[in-house]
């Protein structure tokens, strides 16, 4: 009679069980390190923007001008969109440039201008850090983990799974294609959405006007 090998010759650490205390952990530390973090704002975007680009520069002065309206800055601490956040925090002089970083099989660099680092295994923890200490959203262009992000939290808040929240993107050009198809065809074609639902959703090119919508919206909820 063939042996079947009992489920404890196998190696403990690689197992759900382990795995789900090393999440524990995570969870524990995260919360530890940002619960002092009181009104922050994150800002998503891809980590391949250039520093000549249009978006880079967008988002180190609303960067910039929220740090100095009293929010402190969160991104997910790599190159591009999010060095140019944390380069416009820092530069203000004022509150918490925060960068929560995560390991990747390519692994992605922390900019040099984060005053708070976290670093994270799962993209599942790092999201919920995102969302729990976030006051605002603001999405600069990015590829599939920006949309990743814009999409998740736009979906916490329209099941009210968090506080109301305002979500901003940044980039007329690069996004109004896709607000579009969202009203034509989710909204108005197959209305997979409800009517309204886009209307979480703020759009603009102007740094100023961001920090505008954000500081009436934050204040009128608290």
């Amino acid at each position: 009679m063939q042996s079947v090998d009992h489920p404890l010759d196998e190696d403990f650490r690689n197992m759900d069980p382990w795995r789900m205390f090393r999440i524990m952990a995570e969870f524990v530390d995260g919360f530890e390190q940002m619960t002092r973090l009181e009104v922050g704002v994150s800002i998503f975007g891809s980590a391949r923007t250039p520093e000549d680009n249009k978006y880079y520069k967008m988002a180190r002065e609303v960067a910039k001008l929220l740090s100095m309206a009293g929010y402190n800055v969160i991104t997910g601490g790599g190159g591009g969109i999010m060095e140019a956040a944390n380069r416009g925090a820092k530069e203000s002089g004022c509150g918490t440039t925060v960068g929560l970083n995560i390991d990747l099989p390519f692994e992605q660099k922390a900019n040099p201008y984060i005053q708070k680092m976290l670093t994270f295994r799962y993209f599942f923890v790092r999201k919920v850090m995102f969302s729990k200490y976030s006051k605002a959203i603001i999405t600069m262009p990015g590829g599939f983990g920006t949309l990743d992000e814009f999409f998740e939290n736009l979906t916490l808040v329209q099941t009210k799974k968090v506080p109301p929240t305002p979500i901003v993107l940044m980039g007329r050009d690069y996004w109004q294609g896709m607000l579009d198809w969202i009203e034509k065809t989710m909204e108005i074609g197959e209305k997979t959405i409800s009517p309204g639902d886009l209307d979480l959703v703020y759009i603009t090119d102007s740094p100023e006007d961001a920090v505008s919508y954000i500081n009436s919206k934050i204040h009128r909820h608290s």
